[in-house]
């Protein structure tokens, strides 16, 4: 993938001025998180705007990309441009030939529909697509996974300065982090770490923390790389279970520093 020109992007943190209820004559400077309008253009084309943090764009426009099956590998991506306006961000991103023609016909059949919710679906079975996933003899420590929870919780610099955002990270198979991505938007972090992943070697034995609930989608889209363990910090959905329980991913859900609640596949962890 070749890359076009970057126009510097907005800030991800700001000043405001703030008054706290225990003294509300003062007046403090609070760190803010921004949140701005992330337009995904492909071939000249709007696609979708999604709001999210002005940081790792690339990331995402790869990792949106390839997980919602607008290309089929990271080849068929020829350049992103980032271009800052002042009402959001435009990505600009050139992909094959196929695989335009490909979306503009879901964009075709999407035309003068309403309520669609989720984007470039047209039907349920294009909604709940199931990856193609491998059988895999990955088992995982309780003990390494207690550790990549302790590190995920130090690493999130963009939270700690904030309060304000999500993460989602990769660690190998004994707790060590590998990649962490974050961004005001629960899937946006996600699609920045698939993205930074693609570009970097993931083994089958890694595995995936997310500081939000589970939901299906989180599943589905590593799946996409045949990871078997995803650990949320809250709670998973009743999908989420039912297509990790499919697609043969232990499923965690409730994770803290201490304790977990296994889901599904738990003959995966070691105690």
């Amino acid at each position: 993938m070749t890359r076009s020109k970057f126009i510097q992007t907005k800030k991800t943190v700001t000043l405001a001025k703030a008054h706290k209820s225990s003294s509300i004559k003062d007046e403090v400077q609070e760190n803010i998180a921004e949140e701005t309008p992330i337009a995904l253009i492909y071939n000249g084309i709007s696609h979708v705007v999604m709001m999210g943090s002005p940081s790792d764009l690339e990331d995402f426009a790869v990792g949106f990309s390839v997980t919602e099956g607008i290309v089929n590998n990271v080849s068929d991506i020829y350049s992103i441009e980032i271009n800052c306006k002042d009402e959001g961000i435009e990505l600009n991103v050139e992909i094959s030939s196929e695989c335009f023609a490909n979306l503009k016909a879901v964009r075709r059949n999407l035309t003068g529909r309403t309520g669609c919710g989720l984007c470039g679906a047209e039907s349920l079975s294009q909604a709940m697509r199931i990856p193609k996933v491998e059988a895999s003899n990955s088992h995982f420590h309780s003990k390494h996974i207690l550790k990549a929870l302790k590190n995920f919780s130090n690493d999130q610099k963009l939270q700690k300065k904030t309060g304000a955002t999500h993460a989602s990270a990769i660690f190998s198979d004994i707790g060590d982090l590998k990649i962490i991505r974050e961004d005001v938007g629960r899937h946006i972090a996600l699609d920045k770490l698939i993205g930074a992943s693609l570009k970097n070697k993931i083994c089958e034995s890694d595995f995936v923390i997310t500081s939000s609930r589970a939901s299906y989608e989180m599943v589905q889209k590593i799946a996409y790389f045949n990871l078997k363990l995803l650990v949320a910090i809250s709670a998973p959905t009743g999908l989420a279970i039912r297509m990790a329980d499919n697609l043969d991913i232990t499923l965690i859900g409730f994770a803290r520093e201490a304790r977990y609640t296994i889901y599904s596949h738990n003959q995966r962890i070691i105690e």
